[in-house]
Order: structure tokens, then C-alpha cells, then sequence
């Protein structure tokens, strides 16, 4: 009798655990079809680009979409790395590059977006061609942006850059003539905005620029930035072939998003891919 109470106890237990384990398999089931995702970005135009010509888009293809907010320029990357976030919108292909070396990070791009181009702006002067020789002119003091204000300023000839240098590097030392005489005074880039009032000119990003309430079309002269310098939807390298980022690819290359950008984001400078079909 004991032996018959024993075989049925043991039937119960194997058949509860059968039970459990077709549920832990269902729940894993519903897990991977689960489409809700976060996306993150830095406060300002690109979590408004996320908001209006992202989040909508994939919402149409059936994603539970959250839009996380950054206010620096790690965080987005240290979330990404860890899962926080699923994917994000605020780097360009030289900042993420140099931030998975330097962190031991596996992230990667996924395609370049509009973006906002730096502006050489002034409260003296209404156009480039009435700058006077001596002028001063704030640039950014961190040396990728520094690099794009010269490389603007050779553009309009107001310097000449030597030609065995690296575009991306080039630095105040690389300058071979200064036709203006201008004087560099590198500052914090985000007190570049507040130093139109006392510079004769300023060399300000986009993104603080619209920061600070600054309009794009104002500027002097935009820059003619190079695609290296556009910002990227960005993933982890293991999630690059996912789901998700070919429909994230697909929506940025989406002509209704290239009608947003023209609508909400206007200044904002096409990447070549987008500027040439």
C-alpha cells in the first residue's frame, strides 16, 4: 500500500512540474514576441526627432515605444551597453567609435539622421565678408568640434589649413595663413550661445544652439558637415541585424520621415544618402 502511495505522489510531482515548465516556456514565448522597446536621447532635437518622426512610425508597426531622456552625453551609451534602453539618437560614427574603445563597449550605428550643423554666428557683423582683421571668435575647446569650426572657417577663406593634415584632427596649430587675424578663444561648448553677446563671432554647434532658443537660419554661414559628424539611431553590435533596427532603418529611409524632418527640423543638414536619391 505504501509502495502504490508513493508512485502516485511521485506522478503528481513529475506531472506539477511538467505544468510549471510548459508555463515558464509560454512565458518566454510571450517575452520574445514583445515589442515594447525604449529609445533614448539627449533632451532637445533628437528625443523631438524620436518623438515625431520615430516613435509614431514604429507604433504603426505594432511596437509599445518609450522615449528616455538623457541630459549628458554617456548615460545614452551606458544604458544602451546595459539594456536599459534598446536603442538611441544624440552620437555621431566618431563619438561612438572612440566611446566602445575607451569603455570596452560593443555598439554600433545604424544609419545617419538629419542633423543640426554648427553655425558661425555674430551680433557685429551680417555677413561673413564684413568680419574686420582682428576679430575674435569663440570655438569649442573640446578638439572634434574644434576641427569643424576650422574646417568651416577655410571654407569661406578665412583661414588656410595645412593639406597634409587629418580633417577630423586638424587643429589651431595646423593653420598656415590667417587672412583675418582672428583670434581663437576656445570655451566650454555650452557657454558658446551666451558668447555671441561678447565675441565677435562664436562658432556654436547645432544641438546648443537649439538649446538655447538660437535659430539655425540665423547663422552667418552653416556648416557643410561631413557624414562622420551626422548623429546615428545607434544599438548594440549583437542587436544589429534585430528586428528592430531594420525598422528602424527602414523608417528613417521612410520618405514620411524626410517630409518631418523638412516640416519640424528646419536648418538641419541631410546626410549624403539622403541629400542624393
Amino acid at each position: 500500500m505504501k509502495k502504490v502511495i508513493f508512485t502516485m505522489m511521485l506522478f503528481v510531482l513529475v506531472a506539477t512540474l511538467a505544468a510549471c515548465g510548459g508555463s515558464d516556456g509560454e512565458s518566454k514565448g510571450n517575452a520574445d514576441n514583445d515589442k515594447s522597446v525604449k529609445l533614448g536621447g539627449t533632451a532637445g532635437p533628437y528625443s523631438d526627432m524620436l518623438k515625431t518622426a520615430i516613435q509614431p512610425a514604429l507604433e504603426e508597426k505594432g511596437y509599445k515605444v518609450e522615449i528616455v531622456e538623457f541630459s549628458d552625453y554617456i548615460q545614452p551609451n551606458v544604458a544602451l551597453n546595459d539594456g536599459s534602453i534598446d536603442a538611441n539618437l544624440f552620437q555621431h560614427s566618431i563619438y561612438i567609435e572612440n566611446f566602445s574603445k575607451e569603455n570596452d563597449m560593443e555598439l554600433s550605428g545604424l544609419i545617419t539622421v538629419p542633423t543640426a550643423p554648427m553655425g558661425i554666428y555674430s551680433n557685429k557683423y551680417k555677413s561673413i565678408e564684413d568680419v574686420k582683421d582682428g576679430a575674435t571668435i569663440t570655438i569649442p575647446n573640446d578638439p572634434v568640434n574644434a576641427a569643424r569650426t576650422f574646417l568651416i572657417l577655410q571654407d569661406q577663406g578665412l583661414i588656410e589649413l595645412d593639406p597634409n593634415a587629418e580633417p577630423l584632427t586638424v587643429s589651431e596649430k595646423d593653420i598656415k595663413t590667417n587672412a583675418k587675424n582672428l583670434v581663437f578663444q576656445p570655451i566650454e561648448a555650452g557657454q558658446l550661445p551666451r558668447s555671441v553677446d561678447s565675441a565677435d563671432l562664436a562658432a556654436v554647434p547645432g544641438n546648443f544652439a537649439l538649446a538655447a532658443d538660437m535659430n539655425l537660419l540665423d547663422a552667418l554661414i552653416l556648416e557643410n558637415m561631413p557624414d562622420r559628424y551626422r548623429n546615428l539611431v545607434a544599438v548594440t553590435t549583437a542587436n544589429k541585424d534585430s528586428q528592430l533596427a531594420k525598422d528602424l532603418v527602414d523608417i528613417v529611409e521612410a520618405p514620411e520621415f524626410e517630409e518631418i524632418i523638412d516640416a519640424e527640423f528646419e536648418g538641419f543638414g541631410k546626410p549624403e544618402w539622403m541629400a542624393n536619391r
